[in-house]
């Protein structure tokens, strides 16, 4: 019943969203069945939040080899090209690779955003905390990050939204939009890191699957709205 009305919490915001679950059955059978590819020699890579309310979002983790780590804070793919490359590297003989990517937003069964109720706390937290820490900043109109080595991904990840600011800011559901914000900060990055590491790639196909992670309560199934799926022929970019 519970997990029924977070169903219709999470749809009257996102309206693509599927149950976690339901997305990973969805997109490796897609894999499979569309793209002829072999799931048993697939290299999994992350580029999601490294908040550890992430890790059990989608069984992904459980069928896949994996995964390679690529993103910090708000998941963007901080790891860069070099990470690309040994992730290139490290795929089986004759095998794929799998990228799963995006950002990540808590919600309550009151349907506020930015929110949710952590394991074992009474109280609600922030989710994404580095996300909604960023929208309180850029409340600020003269603020701007200063990058320093203490706070390096914390300091990037406000440089990477500024140009956003405005769109932010003057959107009716600011916890929303600077996390589809940060979805286009992130898919940009990874198809940059792509292009240019291709010729690192063994394979010949990379697989997309980048969107947005949505938290529920302790116990109960996340989702996710996906936002791009595609299989890239590296020997076509």
């Amino acid at each position: 019943m519970l997990q029924r009305k977070f169903d219709e919490v999470v749809k009257s915001y996102f309206p693509e969203a599927m149950d976690a679950k339901d997305t990973s059955i969805h997109y490796l059978g897609k894999m499979q069945i569309e793209h002829d590819i072999d799931i048993s020699k697939v290299l999994m890579a992350t580029s999601v939040c490294s908040d550890d309310i992430n890790v059990p979002s989608t069984t992904f983790f459980n069928v896949l080899f994996g995964p390679f780590i690529m993103g910090g804070l708000g998941g963007l793919p901080f790891a860069g090209q070099t990470g690309m490359t040994a992730f290139a590297h490290h795929i089986p003989d004759n095998g794929s690779a799998f990228i799963f990517y995006g950002p990540h937003i808590g919600i309550t069964l009151d349907g506020d955003l930015g929110k949710m109720y952590r394991p074992r706390q009474e109280e609600t937290g922030n989710s994404c905390g580095a996300l909604m820490l960023a929208l309180d900043r850029l409340q600020d109109g003269n603020y701007k990050p200063v990058m320093n080595d203490d706070d390096y991904q914390q300091m990037k990840l406000e440089e990477s939204l500024l140009p956003y600011r405005e769109q932010v800011l003057e959107s009716g559901n600011q916890a929303k939009s600077i996390t589809e914000a940060t979805y286009e900060i992130i898919d940009k990055k990874i198809h940059e890191h792509i292009r240019s590491c291709k010729n690192e790639f063994h394979v010949d196909k990379v697989t997309l699957l980048g969107g947005i992670i949505i938290n529920t309560d302790y116990g109960l199934d996340d989702y996710f709205v996906p936002k791009n799926f595609e299989v890239i022929d590296l020997k076509s970019l």
